[in-house]
């Protein structure tokens, strides 16, 4: 069975994901490994060329499961496989895919009864985003309604966070809300630089920038 066309380029979507900011790392805590991670995701989704990225994920999903079983009563570890998974999901395409987007949204929802303000909210924009780029029933979960209570709460958490922002200006665009889409583009466009996380820092600047000039062009 082939997925539509509509389908996969909503997958497609996904590559769009969201980084969250660490904690200091200590020797109780998944930090080290998680900083090794949220490094290599960036790499992979900004600097290695596209057709070597589904495998580079594969690779990196092994890595965050590892971290999963090693720290299996954190939230953080599980947070970041599904961001990883996301972001496959939207170079792997078909069946595989909607799997990977479905155990992303599972693992979400299992750190949320674990510790659902963890890394600044990153919980609440990632679903938030699934909600919004996955299609919905039969073929998906995705629920716009759902998309805007989740971005919402999550920029009570974080409101000037460059994601959060960034993924409701995104949200409130492909809903035919232009004006505050953009008001929300810039104020994450504005937001403070992650110092450990410069190469996601700058991609994400550039998917802004791309997006408001869509936008801007589109009046």
């Amino acid at each position: 069975m082939k997925l539509s066309h509509r389908l996969f380029a909503w997958l497609l979507l996904l590559g769009l994901v969201v980084l969250p900011v660490s904690a200091g790392a200590d020797a109780a805590s998944p930090d080290q490994g998680l900083l090794a991670i949220k490094q290599q995701w960036a790499h992979i989704t900004y600097q290695l060329p596209k057709d070597q990225r589904d495998g580079a994920y594969a690779a990196l999903e092994k890595d965050a499961d590892a971290l999963i079983g090693q720290y299996p009563k954190h939230a953080e570890p599980k947070v970041w496989q599904a961001i990883v998974l996301s972001t496959h999901a939207g170079v792997h395409g078909g069946l595989g895919a909607l799997t990977m987007v479905k155990r992303a949204r599972d693992l979400l929802q299992q750190a949320q009864q674990i510790d659902p303000d963890t890394l600044h909210g990153s919980i609440y924009t990632t679903l938030g985003s699934l909600y919004y780029q996955v299609p919905g029933w039969p073929l998906g979960f995705g629920d716009k309604t759902k998309a805007r209570e989740l971005l919402q709460r999550a920029l009570q958490i974080n409101p000037d966070g460059i994601d959060p922002n960034y993924f409701y200006g995104d949200f409130l665009y492909r809903n035919g809300d232009k004006d505050a889409a953009l008001a929300a583009l810039n104020k994450a466009l504005a937001a403070a630089p992650r110092p450990d996380q410069p190469v996601a820092d700058q991609g994400r600047r550039e998917q802004i920038r791309a997006l408001i000039n869509t936008i801007t062009t589109s009046h």
